[in-house]
């Protein structure tokens, strides 16, 4: 009888364990590629209860979420032979699991080293300039060129993004010179646009006076009263010569 119980239980035992691994259970952002005697069992399973035969059947997990992968940091010669330290992020995900199994051995890593081969050539025909000022065009020139060589993976690379360009102490020394020269340039070039405006206006004023003589006259003693509120104890004025001119033709 203890013998009849304990086989029994040795049963029971099995059966769980092989109950256990007939049942898997994938989220809803998961897919398994089911392979039987090695051979692909149709296309991917999942989200859900999968079923599989035991010894006989092996399921691989994909996730189908966005993988946000940071580049490291890369050496790049630019065109003009600028030597930087480069770095990115990478966003892609996994449209074809079954692709992503069978065509590539890890697409994780190989997403990776493609990644980081393909920033130093791409920047490496760029310019500085173009990299500091055509930065949305490098990224989507980098996505489509991931993306074109990782579509037989099936990857989709939604997006690249250059996220810091480390400059030498010497390029940023001249590029701050560069800025700083520039700001004087532009200070001089509104300085002189004022002066150009303000001689304009000048030369306005002094054609309207010259039309009407009395106008002159009356500024010349407006001039006078605003001096003469300031509390000066001695005023040194020019007398105009327009006010003389009657006693000088009296005196010839």
């Amino acid at each position: 009888m203890q013998a009849f119980s304990g086989g029994l239980v040795f049963i029971i035992i099995v059966g769980l364990v092989l109950l256990i691994m007939m049942v898997k259970i994938l989220n809803e952002y998961e897919r398994g590629v089911i392979f039987r005697l090695g051979r692909v069992l149709g296309r991917p399973k999942g989200p859900g209860l999968i079923l599989l035969i035991p010894m006989i059947d092996r399921i691989t997990k994909v996730s189908l979420r966005t993988v946000v992968h940071d580049v490291p940091p890369q050496d790049v010669i630019t065109s003009d032979n600028v030597t930087l330290k480069v770095n990115a992020v990478v966003y892609f995900r996994v449209v074809d699991p079954l692709k992503a199994i069978i065509q590539v051995e890890n697409y994780l890593y190989a997403t990776s080293q493609l990644s980081q081969t393909t920033l130093r050539a791409v920047l490496g025909q760029s310019s500085l300039d173009d990299l500091l000022t055509q930065r949305d065009q490098i990224n989507h020139r980098l996505q489509e060129i991931l993306d074109r060589h990782t579509d037989p993976w099936g990857i989709k690379v939604s997006q690249v993004e250059v996220k810091h360009v480390d400059l030498p102490q010497e390029m940023q020394r001249a590029m701050a010179k560069q800025a700083e020269a520039e700001r004087e340039r532009r200070a001089k070039v509104i300085h002189a646009e004022g002066e150009l405006q303000a001689a304009e206006k000048l030369k306005l004023a002094a054609d309207l006076m010259s039309q009407a003589p009395m106008s002159l006259q009356l500024r010349y003693l407006q001039t006078l009263t605003e001096i003469a509120t300031e509390n000066n104890s001695t005023i040194l004025f020019p007398l105009p010569l327009e006010l003389m001119k009657p006693f000088l033709d009296r005196m010839k």
